[in-house]
Order: C-alpha cells, then structure tokens, then sequence
C-alpha cells in the first residue's frame, strides 16, 4: 500500500508540473515585431518637408530639367486614384525604349554607361500600364470588343498585363509599372523579384483629392464603380499615412509624394542613374 501511495504522489507531481509548466507558457509575452522599416521618403507636395527623423533621398534638380532619377534597372511603382493622372504622368515622363545597343546613361553630361555586354549596361526602360494592354487589344480586334462591356474581357486583359509585366522583370530592363493601390500582392511580388535580382524597388504616390480623380474619370470617359472606388480611396490612403509617418511598404527602397501641381513641374523619370542614390527634384 505504501508502495502505491508513493507511486501516486510521484505520478501526481509529475502532473503538477507538466500543468504549471503549460500555464507559464500561456502567460509568456508574444515576441515581439520588428519595428515598422523607416527610410527614404521625399514629400513634394507643395512647400510640405520631408517627415520628421526620416532620411530623404539626395535632391538634385537637372539644368533645364525636373527629373526624378532612379538607379539604373529600378523598379518604380506609381500609385494612386483611378482619374489621379498615373497613366498620363507615365507616359509623359517615361519614354518606352526598345532593346538595342548600349547607350550613354546617368552620370553628369558627357559620362558614358558601362561597356557592352557588362552587368546593367543597358539602361533600357520597359512602362508596365494596363490601361495601354486594354487599349492593345482595343485596337487589335476593334469589332469584336465595341459592343462588349469592359468588364466581361477584364480578366483576359489582367492577365495579358501581367504576363508582360512578367516579361518586362525577366528582361533586366528597368520598369515602370501602373498601380491601382488595391494590389498589395503585386508590390510584393515586385519586392520579392527586386531582392531576387538584386534591383531596387520605389514608390511614387499621387495624392489627388477624390473630387479630382472623378472629375478624371469623367475627362477620359472610364470610371470605376462606387464600391470600387471606396476600395482604391482607402488603399491609397493608407499607403499616403504610412509614407507621411516615414514608413516604407515592404521591399521598398525609397517613397515620393506628389500632388497634381508638382507631378505636372515633373518632365522626365530617368531610370538610368548608375550610383545608388535616388536623386530627385527639389520643391519649389
């Protein structure tokens, strides 16, 4: 009997403390996240600075040129509101070029790019925007699309899109890409191919006011629906409180803000610059 006694308080201890071993488990604080990644932001809407405690790129205006440079073979997000003027400042500012021989780029005036046929001496650009693939194919087959709403070949286009967007990140060229707000997984992607390949990834955000972007929408004659709309507002939105906070989305080596006055003081997006800085325009 003494013998069981003595098995059943051993059996009961071990008990015990597998349980207080649990519940001190259970009140352990989480691990903590790291902190939300602070970096290069640059706000150039209006007279506005630069958030505070935060390390702007270095700002150096072109002779005769408001131009935004990015390292050669960057990748440039431009986001904002469907009617903000992302399509229209891409084409205005970016020139599509095509593949060919090695061309001067970056640098002061007179400098030359790196020799043929060594890492990154292209310094050619491919613009990513789904509003030309929609139009690509607008033009292609002009009698069967005139009578079918958008939204019944959407999702051939969306595809098309991101097939060449695919295809622009595989080239090594540098990209520029068209960005609704609400496709975080698309900026993720393009961070996650960015670090793959050793390029770097930035964000330009155009802070237009909602009224504004309707009012674009109208000018072009294509709008979005409501609920979509509410959708874009709020992911830009969040996307413009956390640049102004000093915060950059994830994989993102710097963010611009720009406003409809400076994005239109704005000639030139140069993918071309061969050190590491981004150097862009001052505010005026």
């Amino acid at each position: 009997m003494a013998n069981l006694r003595s098995a059943y308080a051993t059996v009961a201890e071990g008990v015990t403390a597998a349980a207080r071993r649990r519940a001190g488990e259970g009140t352990r604080p989480p691990v903590p996240r790291p902190p939300p990644r602070m970096g290069r932001v640059r706000d150039l809407r209006g007279t506005a600075p630069g958030p505070a405690g935060t390390a702007a790129p270095e700002v150096r205006p072109d002779p005769g040129h408001r131009t935004l440079r990015l390292p050669e073979g960057a990748r440039l997000v431009i986001s904002g509101l469907p009617g903000s003027g992302k399509s229209t400042l891409i084409r205005r500012t970016v020139p599509d070029t095509l593949p060919g021989p090695t061309r001067p780029t970056g640098g002061a005036a007179g400098t030359s790019g790196a020799g043929a046929g060594s890492p990154g001496a292209s310094a050619e650009v491919r613009r990513i925007d789904s509003q030309d693939t929609r139009e690509r194919w607008e033009r292609a087959l002009p009698d069967a699309l005139r009578w079918l709403p958008y939204a019944v070949y959407r999702p051939l286009v969306r595809i098309a899109h991101y097939l060449r967007l695919y295809a622009a990140l595989a080239s090594g060229a540098g990209v520029v890409v068209h960005d609704c707000g609400t496709q975080g997984w698309v900026r993720r992607w393009l961070a996650w191919d960015s670090r793959r390949r050793g390029r770097t990834l930035h964000l330009l955000l155009l802070d237009v006011p909602p009224e504004v972007a309707l009012r674009g929408q109208s000018e072009r004659g294509r709008g979005v629906s409501g609920y979509a709309f509410l959708r874009h507002r709020r992911a830009v939105r969040r996307l413009i409180t956390e640049a102004e906070s000093g915060v950059l989305p994830r994989g993102c080596a710097s963010v611009v803000l720009l406003d409809r006055q400076s994005a239109a003081r704005l000639d030139r997006i140069d993918l071309g610059q061969r050190s590491g800085a981004a150097r862009l325009p001052a505010p005026r």
